[in-house]
């Protein structure tokens, strides 16, 4: 079982940045089998910039809930999968740190799909998620939010799953 997941922040992830946004789509390998969406309130201002990457904006965030009230709705959307996503050090570090704040313990086994991408699909011009699909030819929509890139990664880990030769999905060889 895998949770594919992307989440949207206020920045980087060192420091008070928060979660403004999260995706999970559980995957058994055949099929999206459960998901979780949400926007995130961050409890703190949304950068500029960040805002016009995402399209999430303070007034998007104003109602939604906090990380605390949807912590274990993700821990049970994640609960015995591998944790998968595109860069996976970025989005797990988040989560991380996001239930760390609120006391709880998240431990998953972890795959990266750019690291994956890179192994399985050697010689592209790029891998970021944007390029990567397109490469590849896996729409995305709405890029830079959450849902819309948890769903291309779910695309693109059928890819990798469908294209992985050296069984390096199965043997779990590129964890982080």
């Amino acid at each position: 079982m895998f949770s594919i997941v992307d989440v949207e922040t206020t920045g980087g992830i060192g420091g008070p940045t928060r979660l403004t946004e999260v995706a999970v789509f559980r995957y058994d390998g055949v099929e999206v089998v459960d998901s979780f969406h949400s926007l995130l309130n961050p409890r703190c201002p949304i950068p500029p910039f960040i805002a016009r990457m995402t399209g999430i904006t303070d007034a998007m965030v104003q109602e939604a809930p906090d990380f605390a009230d949807v912590a274990r709705e993700i821990d049970r959307v994640t609960q015995g999968a591998v944790f998968v996503a595109h860069n996976a050090p970025f989005d797990y570090g988040f989560l991380k740190k996001e239930f760390a704040w609120v006391g709880l313990p998240f431990e998953r086994n972890r795959l990266c799909t750019v690291q994956l991408s890179r192994r399985i699909f050697p010689g592209l011009p790029s891998y970021s998620l944007g390029k990567l699909c397109r490469s590849l030819e896996i729409p995305v929509s709405n890029r830079h939010r959450a849902h819309g890139d948890a769903a291309a990664t779910v695309q693109l880990f059928e890819r990798l799953l469908m294209n992985d030769i050296h069984g390096l999905i199965k043997d779990r060889q590129l964890t982080v």
